[in-house]
């Protein structure tokens, strides 16, 4: 058995300089840990909110690193500093948009301040990408709504066969396969 790559980017300019302990990123570790069963591999970055380095980063996990999921965490608000979604828009082929708006309406049921998120997903290659909010809470609840189309998406871009726990999450795939 192969181990899949996944990138877990965490996008800020104050964690990125030490001004606070980065805790997205290990949150995205976490829900990982808790919903595969497929041997995977973390490969984690801590940058700035710069559009270029996000861009660089995503490019280089996707086509060198061989990732076939990346996460990204924070960056998806409103303010000047969030351009994560654009970063992730500048490299991708296809734009996942139903990621985002299943993400939003689901945390607009904990959150009426969710609709300013701009979290969204999309394909570089054989990656898919996704955006989440930098809130552990949030992202936890955000993978737990899009993470039964996540497995399936990557077969159909040639990524490898992940397997999630089914207590936690059943990855949805159609019968015929």
């Amino acid at each position: 058995m192969s181990t899949a790559k996944i990138g877990i980017v965490t996008v800020s300019d104050r964690a990125s300089r030490g001004q606070y302990v980065d805790r997205g990123g290990p949150a995205v570790n976490d829900y990982l840990n808790q919903t595969l069963t497929s041997v995977w591999e973390s490969c984690n970055r801590l940058i700035g909110d710069d559009q270029k380095t996000i861009e660089a980063t995503l490019a280089n996990l996707a086509d060198e690193v061989g990732c076939c999921l990346i996460i990204t965490t924070g960056g998806t608000g409103p303010a000047v500093r969030d351009v994560t979604p654009e970063a992730t828009e500048a490299v991708c082929e296809k734009m996942m948009a139903g990621f985002g708006e299943q993400m939003r309406t689901v945390s607009l049921k904990h959150v009426p301040t969710a609709i300013l998120s701009r979290q969204t997903a999309g394909i570089r290659g054989s990656s898919l990408i996704v955006n989440l909010p930098g809130s552990p809470k949030a992202i936890s609840e955000c993978l737990d709504a899009v993470f039964a189309a996540i497995p399936y998406c990557i077969d159909l871009i040639g990524g490898p066969f992940l397997e999630t726990d089914p207590q936690r999450i059943t990855a949805f795939r159609p019968k015929n396969l």
